[in-house]
């Protein structure tokens, strides 16, 4: 089997917390690596190749573990229709990481070259739309009109709050509320897809609807503060781009907003304009990295993880419920 295609969860021995998720569900995620594969006919075979190295290339699969885990609590995990829901999450976070890489001028992901660095914008973004569209494909197979709906305003979420990154005043992005609303509308969003359309699709209950969605929520917020915590705090050939890479492109994060609270603003402050020069970029990720601001945003992602596992309490207990507590402690804990 080619590295790039091996079963993310032989990738991810090294977490116990990912263990009993990923033994729970390791024949419906062969399935769902299968379908992802499944693409419809592009011409050139050079194409095909490059787009099927994007979607085989894995990452964590966290979002179709999840839906898959959910579908396992409400007992509908054999339901082919679950593994295309999956696929479908799945093959979106794919598409948004195309065109962000194109936004964000990023040559490398994952420790590979992007498409955007081997291909024209027109090309990349053509790519970008291709899988969106098969994403699309799979949430319709579904064939259940509430789920489809769902699927088709996450991924108007996603793109009104990339484009209203795009037009967002300076001041304004520097504030917490603004932050949470970019970090839901970029990865919430998606993790919100995988639980509540899974229960849509598994006839959860009203109240285990409501549960389902705050827990998709925490959990991606979660994903993403911890997510910008490793941008300063990992090790570069990790995160498979420069430490403090998001401070460098203007993007504000927790920590920074952090450090400006407890520390003041003034000697960040080229930084939160996004006029510094690589040196004095370098000296303030620095001191973001060695200051309170990093536990600071620990504290505060662990309080909204304590809120996604509060919430599962609606259900009864599981090896199902187990794995989704699990996968909490690992979002939260995780160091790449």
């Amino acid at each position: 089997m080619n590295t790039q295609e091996a079963h993310p969860a032989a990738q991810q021995q090294a977490s116990p917390k990912l263990k009993h998720a990923h033994h729970l569900v390791a024949e419906q995620m062969r399935e769902v690596e299968a379908t992802l594969r499944e693409l419809p006919e592009l011409h050139p075979p050079e194409l095909r190749a490059a787009v099927l190295n994007v979607v085989s290339a894995g990452g964590k699969r966290i979002r179709p573990t999840l839906t898959l885990l959910i579908a396992g609590m409400l007992n509908c995990l054999h339901d082919r229709r679950v593994i295309d829901l999956a696929s479908a999450v799945e093959m979106l976070h794919t598409a948004t990481l195309v065109h962000d890489d194109l936004i964000d001028g990023s040559l490398m992901r994952r420790g590979t070259q992007t498409l955007n660095a081997i291909w024209t914008p027109a090309a990349t973004v053509l790519t970008g739309d291709y899988l969106f569209a098969y994403a699309a494909n799979l949430a319709a197979r579904t064939d259940i009109p509430r789920v489809i709906s769902i699927f088709a305003d996450t991924l108007s979420v996603i793109v009104a709050g990339e484009l209203q990154q795009q037009f967002t005043d300076l001041a304004l992005r520097t504030t917490r509320d603004d932050y949470y609303r970019r970090i839901y509308n970029k990865t919430a969003s998606m993790f919100v897809l995988a639980t509540t359309a899974c229960g849509v699709m598994c006839a959860a209950n009203e109240n285990q609807m409501a549960a389902l969605h705050d827990y998709g929520r925490d959990l991606g917020i979660v994903f993403q503060v911890m997510d910008d915590v490793l941008d300063f705090t990992g090790a570069q050939n990790n995160l498979g781009k420069p430490v403090g890479s998001d401070l460098r492109r203007g993007l504000i994060t927790l920590p920074v907003i952090c450090y400006a609270e407890t520390h003041g603003a003034d000697d960040i402050a080229c930084a939160l304009r996004g006029e510094c020069d690589p040196q004095e970029y370098d000296q303030i990720v620095e001191r973001i990295r060695n200051s309170d601001a990093i536990a600071l945003a620990i504290r505060e992602a662990e309080g909204i993880a304590n809120n996604a596992r509060a919430v599962l309490n609606v259900f009864p207990p599981s090896p199902w419920r187990d794995a989704l507590h699990e996968l909490v402690d690992y979002t939260l804990k995780r160091s790449h």
